[in-house]
């Protein structure tokens, strides 16, 4: 499993000009790919890390601060650009398996007393951010 977090003060997704997901106070946006071999303990792992990165200003983390995350599943995080101009896919999840793990991590947040909102899996999505920093960073579990 894979995300990149970016630290923000506002982001949205959007999907057919309706807002689906947002936070509008300092959190983070993060874009989450999943591989082939991820189960749910890469998304509790996810999850966990997601929730208690000391990221946000002076070291903070979303469970210390009560942040809110905007979760976005993000396939073309396992896009390979090795070979050639064109990205291969092979290495990111088909969505029957991505999708249930994307839920996965949505919930252990929840479960933790995160504050989570999400974009909507399968769908074109617009997603606007402010960057705060800008600030970003990889996670691969």
């Amino acid at each position: 499993m894979r995300a990149v977090v970016t630290r923000v003060t506002r982001a949205r997704v959007t999907v057919d000009g309706e807002v689906v997901g947002e936070i509008d106070e300092p959190g983070l946006l993060v874009l989450l790919g999943v591989t082939h071999t991820d189960g749910p303990e890469q998304a509790a792992t996810m999850a966990r890390k997601l929730f208690e990165l000391r990221v946000l200003r002076d070291e903070q983390s979303c469970a210390s601060t009560g942040a809110p995350l905007l979760v976005v599943s993000q396939f073309t995080l396992y896009g390979e650009t090795r070979k050639g101009r064109r990205p291969s896919w092979t290495a990111a999840a088909r969505p029957e398996h991505a999708e249930p793990l994307v839920q996965a991590v949505t919930e252990d947040l929840l479960s933790r007393g995160a504050r989570v909102s999400t974009g909507r899996f399968r769908a074109a999505m617009e997603v606007e951010s402010v960057n705060d920093g800008p600030f970003t960073v990889m996670l691969d579990i």
